[in-house]
């Protein structure tokens, strides 16, 4: 398995970017974003239902300690090998708290192919919108999150 080379490219409180090059073809990383069944694997996640544009798809998540908090995508723009995009709630992992009133913030997937690689890029926005008491802290959990994320996708790609 090879390291991931990841940076932050981006800083702001409104806004979480990080690039990584994934030693897979972009095809391959394009399946692993977009199949349920893969994107569940690697993200930690059971999602129920197809990943398709405009579609709301849900799932328990799988990490310890969170399997009774439900994550809920909606997804905005899939553009073949290039872009996949989704809205959701921030740092939702409240099973008691009722997240549906607030702003959801975009999660954009875009990949470029450099040199046989897959240059990821995962951009976060809006964080701005959200509630003043979760905002700091959903922005802390995902921007480690995405790091975390990274990681595991890099892993996944890597071994098929």
């Amino acid at each position: 398995m090879t390291a991931v080379n990841m940076e932050r490219t981006s800083s702001s409180t409104d806004r979480i970017e990080k690039r990584t090059v994934l030693h897979a073809p972009r095809s391959r990383v394009w399946r692993a974003l977009t199949n349920a069944d893969e994107f569940s694997a690697w993200f930690g996640v059971k999602l129920e239902g197809a990943i398709a544009e405009g579609a709301a798809v849900r799932g328990k998540l799988t990490h310890t300690g969170y399997e009774n908090v439900t994550l809920e995508m909606l997804v905005e723009r899939i553009q073949p090998e290039s872009l996949f995009s989704y809205r959701w709630h921030p740092g939702a992992v409240d099973a008691s708290m009722d997240y549906t009133p607030e702003p959801m913030t975009l999660v954009e997937f875009r990949l470029d192919e450099e040199g046989g690689e897959t240059i990821l890029t995962v951009v976060e926005s809006g964080f701005d919108r959200l509630p003043a008491s979760r905002r700091a802290e959903a922005f802390r959990m995902n921007d480690g999150g995405w790091t975390s994320q990274l990681k595991r996708i890099e892993k996944y790609v890597a071994n098929g």
